[in-house]
């Protein structure tokens, strides 16, 4: 029976391991790796990851089949059958290379740390899209009860690129569809994120109809934003204004009503009137 590599103490534990066995798995002659039947490998039911490539699925199939498998996979077994945990795009490359066999590294692990092993091994994906990698952040949060700052020391990430990762997450659906799709950049994302409704519809729609580069986004919304302070100080100052003439009316007894950022004045009958023009009249001399 094949010796298994125990992975169980804790999430810098499993990712130095994990790179120890491949590491190890280099050497042909290494006792961790095992030659298994392709069939027999189940596909692991907790993949974080939804959407694989097909060109660079094929792309990795003809590689297969040239050089072979480089990197073995990792499986645990149960049962004396085989359940995935990392690498199921060089199963699936192999898949359509036509293999029989593949190489793999049998784990020891306990069946709830499943999860964590496939979220951590999808991080380390150079490819994954970026809201691929907001989710898998997300749910090693919750399933491990970490913090931000614990999550960036544990998957080596600084802080900021994991704040800023997970608010992508903020985003509007088929914004997110968007940066899936590669039809919009983190860069762009990031930018956007932060914006009220209208000026992000602006901001957004300018980027994809204009192709603006990132720099380009943020000068636009450098724009936006000033103008929405003008007209925001503006709007302040003219009710500042208007509050102040209010307070003047009052003083005379005259009823005031603001319409439309517009003054109403009423007046009960005409004394009134006479004694609002006497008060004008004073303020003449």
């Amino acid at each position: 029976m094949a010796k298994k590599k125990a992975l169980g103490r804790g999430l810098s534990a499993v990712i130095s391991e994990v790179e120890q066995a491949y590491d190890n798995s280099l050497n042909d002659n290494s006792e961790l790796v095992v030659e298994l039947d392709i069939d027999l490998i189940k596909p692991n039911p907790l993949q974080p990851r939804k959407k694989f490539n097909e060109n660079t699925l094929l792309e990795l199939s003809n590689s297969i089949k040239e050089y072979g498998i480089l990197q073995p996979i990792l499986v645990y077994e149960d049962n004396n059958e085989y359940f995935l945990i990392a690498g199921e795009r060089r199963l699936r490359a192999s898949k359509l290379a036509g293999l029989n066999t593949i190489k793999a590294i049998i784990v020891d692990i306990k069946l709830n740390r499943l999860r964590e092993l496939a979220l951590i091994e999808n991080i380390q994906r150079e490819d994954l899209n970026p809201i691929d990698l907001a989710l898998s952040y997300d749910a090693l949060i919750k399933d491990c009860s970490i913090t931000q700052d614990e999550l960036a020391s544990k998957v080596q990430k600084s802080r900021t690129q994991i704040t800023n990762t997970l608010a992508l997450l903020r985003l509007p659906k088929d914004v997110q569809k968007l940066l899936i799709d590669g039809k919009l950049s983190q860069g762009h994302a990031k930018v956007l994120v932060n914006l009220n409704k209208d000026d992000f519809n602006i901001a957004l729609n300018s980027i994809l109809g204009q192709k603006l580069s990132v720099r380009e986004t943020e000068n636009l919304v450098k724009n936006i934003k000033t103008k929405t302070v003008k007209s925001h100080n503006g709007n302040v100052m003219f009710n500042d204004s208007l509050n102040k003439l209010i307070n003047i009316f009052k003083k005379f007894n005259i009823d005031t009503k603001i319409s439309n950022s517009t003054i109403v004045l009423k007046f009960k009958n005409k004394e009134k009137i006479d004694d609002f023009l006497q008060i004008l009249s004073s303020l003449d001399g």
